[in-house]
């Protein structure tokens, strides 16, 4: 498949100049091959971490309220959508060196996860997640770009791919986390590791710069000279004018207002869904142990990993706005099912059936993005639609406000309505009919 999509030219423009057609066949499948394995590697982190938040809520060392941890959750990312514009210039300027920048960022990742797993106070941790939202906004500006670059007449679908590598990592990341921090069992002479070494969620923390550390270098291995673009852009002022053009955009407001209403009722359930399973129920939690939690958050991503790539295809062939707005209802219902669901079958059917819609979602939003700026500056589309995400900032802030007042379970009632709200202002915006449309 990959084959039949490179054989083909991509001349990109910067400027109203033409560049040299880009050799699509040298390399392509490498290059998808190491921006699936970084994503699918940086969201075992992304994943792990709701999870690992949520037993240091429960720590008695920090004996944080639930508007603490919402702020805790929105520093983090903030500080992600905040730095993601100047990630998307980074991924302009450095378009022939996008394997350099994916291995920084999976570097970061670790070290900050190092530094909180250090955290002796709440002010540490607010410092800590500064940096943890960092990391993530490097990778995402230049592994799409370079996707959407090699592959424009199947743009939808090769996004998706790098979103199913993330929902491979959501997968196995909670499952890690829960696994290593919890004594699970012994069965005759068979030992499991974990029974013998239970780690504390900070120690997990700690130890996390190892796998990032090797990664890093493997992927910057498999990116080696797969790249032969040329900058799309010199300066910051030129990168920004640029921007600024983009948002006059005819519909680029609209799509942006959408993605942030949309990752304001994500980042609700992502940091709050965890503390819910694991607080006890004298908290208004289930009481479950962090193995348990770990297999929900990973059971939410199995339906998600098929669902990417065919959303991703479905939108190329029938249009980005016949696949967003029955997803986004379908997540919307879902988010207020969660406050009604009661614990067992429900709960799980409840939790699985989310997974197909959490992350597919936000690729199409960039095959969207992309279509409607024509497929020019890509990098900062990309950073753009990420960008948007900081109306999401507030949310785990307000949320926890509202859990202290109203209960956890308030937080899926929230997370609901602002996704359905997201879902009736996109079915008032113009989006290009098919992928091709402005390529």
């Amino acid at each position: 498949m990959f084959d039949k999509w490179s054989q083909s030219e991509f001349a990109s423009t910067s400027g109203g100049k033409t560049q040299k057609p880009i050799n699509l066949k040298e390399g392509s499948k490498k290059l998808v091959s190491a921006i699936v394995l970084g994503h699918s590697v940086g969201h075992i982190f992304n994943s792990s971490l709701p999870l690992l938040l949520a037993m240091m809520k429960t720590d008695p060392r920090f004996n944080l309220t639930a508007t603490q941890f919402g702020v805790v959750g929105g520093v983090g990312r903030g500080s992600s959508d905040a730095t993601t514009i100047v990630a998307g210039y980074l991924g302009e300027r450095f378009a022939n060196r996008p394997g350099v920048m994916l291995s920084i960022s999976l570097i970061i990742m670790g070290s900050s996860y190092f530094l909180l797993g250090m955290a002796p106070s709440f002010w540490w941790l607010l410092g800590a997640m500064l940096l943890v939202g960092i990391g993530p906004s490097l990778y995402h500006p230049p592994a799409i770009a370079e996707l959407s670059k090699r592959f424009p007449d199947r743009r939808g679908f090769a996004i998706s791919l790098h979103g199913t590598g993330g929902s491979i990592g959501e997968m196995f990341g909670p499952f890690i986390a829960g696994l290593l921090t919890t004594e699970t069992f012994k069965v005759g002479s068979i030992v499991t590791i974990t029974y013998l070494i239970a780690f504390e969620w900070n120690e997990l923390l700690k130890i996390s710069v190892l796998p990032a550390l090797l990664f890093a270098v493997l992927v910057y291995l498999m990116m080696r000279n797969v790249s032969k673009e040329t900058a799309d852009t010199g300066s910051p002022g030129e990168y920004f004018r640029g921007l600024r053009e983009l948002l006059k955009v005819k519909g680029i407001w609209g799509l942006i207002l959408v993605t942030g209403l949309s990752d304001m009722g994500l980042s609700s359930v992502t940091y709050f869904l965890p503390l819910y399973l694991i607080s006890a129920p004298g908290e208004g939690g289930l009481g479950k142990d962090a193995l348990t939690v770990g297999f929900f958050l990973a059971g939410a991503q199995v339906a998600g990993i098929i669902a990417q790539p065919v959303m991703g295809w479905l939108s190329d062939m029938y249009g980005r706005k016949i696949v967003l707005l029955p997803a986004m209802t379908f997540l919307g219902i879902l988010f207020i099912g969660l406050y009604f669901a009661s614990d067992g079958y429900q709960l799980v059917l409840n939790v699985f059936a989310m997974g197909a819609f959490l992350y597919s979602l936000h690729t199409v939003f960039i095959a969207a993005a992309m279509d409607i700026s024509g497929g020019k500056s890509q990098a900062t589309v990309v950073s753009l639609i990420y960008s948007a995400s900081l109306l999401g900032t507030a949310s785990p802030i307000f949320t926890g406000l509202l859990i202290d007042e109203f209960g956890l379970k308030s937080a899926f009632l929230f997370s609901g309505i602002i996704s359905l709200l997201a879902t009736i202002l996109l079915f008032s915006l113009k989006l290009p009919m098919n992928a091709d449309i402005t390529d």
